[in-house]
């Protein structure tokens, strides 16, 4: 198994992982994404957070990412995080080694709490947030409609460094060094 950051032409299987779960409720969206659609959204997200694939023998089964958890300036240390594996590859605790990944690197941004939501009842995801140290701090009761019906959203948390006084501000993850990045991805990739 290999980590490592999201390229472009990565985006066609990214897509093709997520397109397992529209028919579901794990995702509120209701219809796939174009693959342009799909690849603004890695763009977009590269920009400012890490965008994770996992690969094995050279095929991706598997991906995480981070994004900025809410939109004004006093959340900027916050991220909420997904990740989504091929249906093939679960259970292997792929998804655990992502967020490792993925916590390393927000730690370097400045990020001092991750975030993650999951629509309920999902128990491996519950599980993997719960293993991983997040503490559920609420539940959305009926707040999507998806597959069928009304859906709740639990919402988890975990904070991943201090809460010194005075944080220095949020750093672009297109600024953390790349040595420093892959140091990162080689630890987590083996």
């Amino acid at each position: 198994m290999r980590i490592r950051l999201a390229a472009e032409a990565d985006v066609p299987a990214l897509r093709a992982i997520y397109g397992q779960y529209i028919d579901t409720s794990v995702t509120f969206e209701y219809v796939l994404p174009t693959e342009e659609e799909f690849r603004e959204r890695v763009r977009s997200i590269s920009s400012d957070y890490p965008y994770l694939v996992c690969e094995e023998d050279g095929v991706i089964v598997g991906y995480a990412y981070a994004h900025r958890q809410a939109e004004r300036a006093a959340y900027q240390w916050n991220a909420e995080l997904s990740v989504y594996l091929d249906r093939n590859h679960t259970g292997q605790r792929l998804g655990r080694r992502l967020y490792g990944v993925l916590t390393e690197l927000l730690r370097m941004q400045g990020i001092r709490t991750v975030y993650a939501l999951v629509t309920s009842p999902n128990p491996r995801s519950e599980a993997l947030h719960r293993g991983m140290g997040f503490r559920l701090m609420g539940v959305q009761k009926r707040t999507g409609y998806k597959a069928g019906a009304w859906r709740d959203v639990s919402w988890f948390e975990k904070a991943i460094a201090g809460y010194d006084p005075e944080p220095a501000p949020f750093l672009p993850f297109s600024r953390i060094p790349g040595e420093r990045a892959e140091e990162v991805l080689a630890q987590y990739g083996a």
